[in-house]
């Protein structure tokens, strides 16, 4: 069974339909304790950084997360739910992460832009992937839904299993061992975000 983190920070409803499509029943849980009676668990998230670690802690989840995350079962952040996995974020400040992938979070550097291009890079995309079972059956390059102002640096290149350009090159996917991300929203991307996360239910 899957159970989606509920957190006061993320659209829990267009996930849990989007597994519904594919004839997946999903629970949403918001009791810390009941993270390890699941097999897999989602965690989502819209908003900033900062607020949603501190809901996190504030009702025990970021500690029964990490247990999870230890215990091998398989785990999936999904926009800022994939930049709480790490170590920190320097939105509004330095705030701290769930430290489960070594790198951080930083804002878009427009002066790196060859043209002018707003933030929140909002919209469909074009994601690079490496060969991964998240990715099974899919072409090499595809389009996937973005809204976001910040973006993931990882400390270890092994740890990237998709890239995106936007004004530069930047990750829009990891994998450690059993623990996954993404930087678009599968729930929002059709066709290829509903692949996604039937090939995270078969992983």
């Amino acid at each position: 069974m899957i159970a989606i983190i509920d957190y006061n920070m993320g659209n829990l409803a267009s996930v849990k339909n989007a597994f519904a499509k594919l004839g997946k029943d999903t629970v949403i849980v918001s009791d810390p304790d009941k993270f390890k009676d699941y097999d897999k668990l989602i965690l989502p998230g819209v908003g900033a950084y900062g607020d949603a670690m501190d809901h996190l802690k504030e009702r025990g989840m970021d500690a029964a997360i990490k247990e999870f995350a230890a215990s091998g079962k398989y785990m999936f952040g999904i926009c800022l739910g994939m930049q709480l996995l790490f170590d920190s974020s320097e939105e509004f400040g330095n705030n701290e992460g769930l430290g489960l992938i070594k790198g951080k979070v930083v804002e878009f550097d427009t002066s790196k832009f060859s043209h002018p291009l707003k933030v929140p890079h909002m919209g469909w995309n074009r994601m690079f992937t490496k060969e991964h079972p998240l990715f099974n059956g899919m072409d090499e390059s595809h389009y996937l839904y973005f809204v976001h102002s910040f973006h993931v640096v990882c400390q270890n290149e092994a740890d990237i299993i998709g890239e995106t350009e936007y004004g530069y090159k930047f990750t829009s996917a990891i994998a450690h061992d059993n623990i996954f991300g993404i930087q678009p929203h599968p729930e929002k991307s059709h066709t290829n975000g509903l692949k996604i996360l039937e090939n995270f239910i078969n992983i």
